[in-house]
This record gives structure tokens, C-alpha cells and sequence, in this order.
């Protein structure tokens, strides 16, 4: 007897999603005279919910204690347009920093303000805050309802420059960077550079290192007005930081929508230049070392990497070096020689956890030259430690000398 087995039977679409991806520059956000976020969060709002949109804010904590009056004004902005907008309840404030995003629960008190005050689809969340404190809210926005509106307004030059404009939204979790996140696209970005006026040297600092990578893997030109401003960027002067963020937001724009991989479905993660080590480096200081501190050592190894490996001249890789140097960056921390009971690199485990995030085979980025980026698939151990080395060695000179001009 003969068995017919019938082809399964398959239906197949393709779906294709378009959003509008916005970023505002500003100043002073919250003024009385200022429209643009009463604009912003009336785009796309049609009907009914119109009349009326409700708003969700939640700002960070070190920021309020940095500009005492920042809930009045906040206030005040939502009562002048209380025609339009109803803000939902007194800014909620909550701690900010990588803390914030090492629990869950976190996310949990967002989602319980989203469901007591009647947060829809068509309603939003404000957050106004840091890296950190913009991906846990972000979290919580893209799963309370599947989705609910966010509107970001980062207040460090990091987010402003680089996290703040992405699509990613995540906590960590068992000892992994965020692990735990989402894609989900907000609905607006506004940068308000008044807000950098509330940042010590160290945190206005650390933005500009994600303006290097971005300029070393897509614009050299870029590259050169950070080498020329690099004085002025170290004294924080005004103009030459809002420059180094507008033009950092516009590249990680740029990728972001035309790159065809938005939500990093495969394997290759350009933005990501340098990270494989600095995710590391920072869960191994526990988070002593800050992200941008990190990126510029991880941004530092690679750079080596790619030099020892003949992809870069030796000269470009020490334009990039001493960049990093001049803007005020540490090249070297002691973590990168933290080992384990094997006498194993620890730091070395974060290629691993890099390829385990992304999914598929590793992919990191490299440089051939400044402005231009490639891929590899295999990262030599030997070569790495061997620029490790380099920039100890690098680190003990620098040292050296400042203690010989002291003397």
C-alpha cells in the first residue's frame, strides 16, 4: 500500500514597519514660552484623546537634587497647557544610574504608575534623565500595553549623543549588561542642553567618547573637527560640545535608519565598536568605572587590535589614542588584568557574552582606517592581552611624566 503525504501548506507575508524617528534640539524645555514639547505630544494624537493627552513623568532623582526647581517648572509647563495636556500626578522621581537598572522591580513600580493612572496607547511617558534611567523607563513603556508612547529627554551628554537616541530599551540581569530590553522606537527625542549645566567634569566627559567612535567607523571629517576642538571640548565650552552632540545624534540616527538592521537582527553591531570589553570592564569594577570611561578604553584595545593586526596605520591609531587622551580620558584601568582561579582573563570572557547577546557567529567591528569600519569573526587571545600591555604600559608612561612636571 502506498502512503501519500501531502506538502504542508504555508503562508507567507512580508511585514514592513515605518515609524518616524525625531530628534529636537533645545533649550530650556520646560520654559512657558517654549511649544516644542506640548507639539511634540500632540503629533499623531487624533480624535478625542486630542482634547486631553495624559502624561506620565518620571525624572531622575540626581537631577532634581541638581536643579531644585525643576518639579515646579515641570508643573507649571503642564498647567499652561492644561487645555491640551493633563499631567497625571506630581513627577514621580527615581534613582538613576546603573543601580536603576539592576533590579526589575524598578521596572514593576514604572508599569504599576502606567496602570494607576490610566496610561493608553495614545497617553505618554516622560522620561527625563540619564542613560540609565532612559533604558528602564524605556523597558517599562514598550511592555506596559505592548507599547505605550515614550517621549526621551536625556540630560547627559551620553544620552544625548549616542544612548538616548537609540531604539533599545533594557536592565541587566545575571551579570550581563542588558540582558533584559526591548526594541521600541519612542515616539520623540528632545535634547535640552541647559540640562548639561547640571553635570561634573566626569559625566560631561564621558559622552564624548561615543562622538569618537562614531566619527572613527563613519566620518573622518568628523574625526578632525574632534581633533581640532579637542582643547575647547575639554574645557567644556559651549559650542563645541552642542556641535560634538548634534552631529554624534545625526550619525547614530543615520545608522540606525538606513543601516537595514535596526533591531540587530543579525549578527554584525557597528555602534557597538569597543563594547565587547567595556560592557566587561564595567560589571567587573562594578560599575566603578562608568560607560563612557569604559568605551574609551574598550575603543583604545580595539583600536591596537586593529593596528597590530595591520588593518590601521600606526599613526592613525595613535590620532585616536591621543584624542582620547586630550579630551580627557584614562586609557587603562586595572580590570583588565582581573583573572580567575586559572589565571584566565576575565575581560576576555566579554567576547563570549558579546557573540551570546547578539546570537550567530561573533562579529566585531575593527578599523582600516579613520571613518571606516569592517567586521571580523575571530579575536586572537595573544593579540588582545598584547595591547592590553600596550596601553599598561602607555598608562604607567603618561603617569610617569605628570609626576616628573610635578616635581
Amino acid at each position: 500500500m502506498s502512503v501519500v503525504t501531502a506538502q504542508a501548506a504555508a503562508l507567507k507575508r512580508t511585514v514592513t514597519v515605518q515609524w518616524l524617528h525625531q530628534v529636537h534640539f533645545t533649550e530650556h524645555v520646560f520654559a512657558s514660552g517654549n511649544s516644542l514639547l506640548r507639539d511634540v505630544l500632540l503629533q499623531g494624537v487624533e480624535g478625542a484623546a486630542r482634547s486631553r493627552v495624559k502624561v506620565l513623568v518620571v525624572v531622575d532623582e540626581g537631577l532634581n537634587r541638581a536643579l531644585a526647581h525643576l518639579t515646579t517648572e515641570i508643573t507649571s509647563y503642564f498647567a499652561g497647557h492644561a487645555g491640551q495636556l493633563e499631567l497625571v500626578c506630581p513627577p514621580v522621581s527615581l534613582e538613576g544610574g546603573e543601580v536603576v537598572k539592576n533590579a526589575y522591580f524598578r521596572v514593576s513600580e514604572v508599569h504599576a504608575l502606567i496602570e494607576r493612572y490610566h496610561i493608553d496607547r495614545h497617553n505618554y511617558v516622560l522620561a527625563v534623565g540619564g542613560g540609565a534611567l532612559l533604558d528602564m523607563v524605556g523597558l517599562a513603556a514598550a511592555t506596559a500595553h505592548r507599547g505605550v508612547r515614550l517621549v526621551r529627554l536625556p540630560t547627559t551628554t551620553l544620552a544625548q549623543d549616542d544612548s538616548g537616541v537609540g531604539v533599545k530599551n533594557g536592565i541587566n540581569a545575571f551579570g550581563k549588561k542588558n540582558f533584559i530590553g526591548t526594541f521600541a522606537p519612542p515616539h520623540a527625542v528632545i535634547n535640552d542642553f541647559a540640562f548639561l549645566t547640571t553635570l561634573g567634569a566626569r559625566d560631561k566627559r564621558a559622552g564624548y567618547v561615543e562622538a569618537v567612535k562614531v566619527a572613527c567607523i563613519r566620518d573622518a571629517a568628523f574625526f578632525g573637527e574632534l581633533e581640532a576642538q579637542a582643547a575647547a571640548l575639554a574645557r567644556f565650552e559651549p559650542g563645541p560640545m552642542k556641535r560634538l552632540i548634534h552631529r554624534s545624534a545625526e550619525l547614530h540616527l543615520n545608522h540606525i535608519t538606513t543601516s537595514g538592521d535596526a533591531f540587530e537582527m543579525g549578527s554584525a553591531r557597528p555602534l557597538d565598536f569597543g563594547h565587547w570589553a567595556a560592557h566587561k570592564l564595567e560589571q567587573l569594577s562594578e560599575y566603578r568605572v562608568r560607560h563612557g570611561e569604559a568605551v574609551a578604553i574598550g575603543l583604545a584595545l580595539d583600536t591596537l587590535y586593529s593596528a597590530e593586526q595591520g588593518y590601521l596605520s600606526a599613526a592613525e591609531a595613535e590620532r585616536i589614542l591621543s584624542l582620547m587622551e586630550n579630551l580627557g580620558f584614562d586609557l587603562y584601568v586595572q580590570e583588565l588584568f582581573h583573572s580567575d582561579t586559572a589565571g584566565q582573563l576575565l575581560v576576555l570572557m566579554g567576547l563570549e557574552e558579546f557573540r551570546e547577546h547578539l546570537g550567530g557567529e561573533l562579529t566585531i567591528t575593527l578599523l582600516r582606517r579613520i571613518g571606516e569600519g569592517f567586521e571580523v569573526h575571530e579575536m586572537d587571545p595573544r593579540v588582545v592581552e598584547r595591547c592590553m600591555q600596550m596601553l599598561r604600559r602607555r598608562h604607567e608612561g603618561r603617569a610617569g611624566s605628570v609626576t616628573r612636571l610635578m616635581a
